[in-house]
């Protein structure tokens, strides 16, 4: 059996998750590549206009794989709780691709906790839907969870080891997963920034159980999940950077108003906030990163004097 996995949206946060699950189903995965402009440009033309950058990268890379798999993993996730939304797109969009590519073959997983449809009970499904043994599939599910832990863990202490041991500047970006670590999104950026000597550091590879808490003392009535998560790190590394890099696809809702709030209510640390959309010009956002990076050099200059 043949899966596909699109290399785009929620693929960077859960990827070692879905996959380990896959293959202890005896699943040969199929991912999609890194994307490129022939994928942006495909998912564009799938697109309305009025969605975001992050969507249309997603649609090009879900009909790159429609006729390559059996199914494409297609996850549907609403709520993780009461106060525990997900932006709409993550909820709508395996409907607006059944209604784009006909006849794709989609493997979907329901996630609303506030209706009683757990993550567990999700891909309890999902191994029935591929026909495998109950036993098989909750051994799947148990082994999947173990490695997603061990990976992130890991990756969270290495980042937290470089931050106390490093000396460069440092700067945390504060961005989705599937826009930081995407190939044409977000590399690029990253890149650069390495380039000025700077050492960059993800507000989402911190420690969930960290971040949940410290949110609070931001906004307390938040409900965004994911945006939870990047927030609470914020809270976790002001104290450890030199300045906050917010990243943002054009036009999210939930990023727009939530780096809004940041903004206004963070004090005493440069920030600064990149939109993206598919017309982007290199040259404009080199100049404004470089400008920021310098503007942070020459304040802690005057700070040491």
């Amino acid at each position: 059996m043949k899966i596909g996995i699109p290399r785009g949206f929620l693929y960077f946060k859960y990827k070692y998750f879905w996959e380990t699950f896959l293959k202890e189903l005896d699943c040969e995965i199929v991912l999609s590549p890194m994307t490129n402009k022939a994928i942006l440009k495909e998912g564009i033309d799938n697109s309305i206009d009025e969605s975001c950058l992050s969507a249309k990268v997603y649609m090009g890379h879900v009909k790159w794989l429609v006729g390559k798999c059996d199914y494409i993993l297609m996850p549907r996730i609403d709520s993780f709780g009461k106060c525990d939304k997900v932006c709409t797109k993550f909820n709508a969009m395996y409907d607006i691709v059944r209604n784009t590519y006909e006849g794709v073959e989609l493997l979907d997983y329901n996630i609303d906790c506030v209706k009683g449809c757990t993550e567990f009970k999700a891909f309890m499904r999902m191994g029935k839907l591929l026909k495998k043994s109950k036993m098989q599939t909750y051994r799947a599910y148990k082994r999947a969870k173990e490695v997603n832990k061990e990976k992130k863990t890991k990756i969270a202490e290495e980042q937290e080891k470089l931050v106390q041991e490093s000396d460069s500047l440092k700067i945390l970006i504060v961005a989705h997963p599937y826009n930081i670590y995407d190939k044409l999104i977000g590399e690029p950026i990253v890149k650069y920034v390495e380039k000025l000597d700077v050492l960059p550091i993800y507000a989402d590879v911190t420690s969930t159980k960290k971040t949940r808490i410290k949110y609070k003392e931001l906004s307390s009535s938040l409900y965004w999940t994911y945006n939870k998560e990047l927030i609470g790190a914020i809270e976790h590394y002001k104290n450890k950077v030199d300045g906050i890099m917010f990243v943002t696809a054009f036009p999210c809702g939930p990023d727009s108003m939530v780096n809004e709030i940041c903004l206004r209510r963070i004090k005493n640390i440069p920030m600064i906030n990149i939109v993206l959309d598919e017309l982007q010009g290199e040259a404009g956002l080199h100049t404004r990163i470089e400008s920021f990076i310098d503007i942070i050099r020459e304040k802690k200059k005057v700070v040491k004097k």
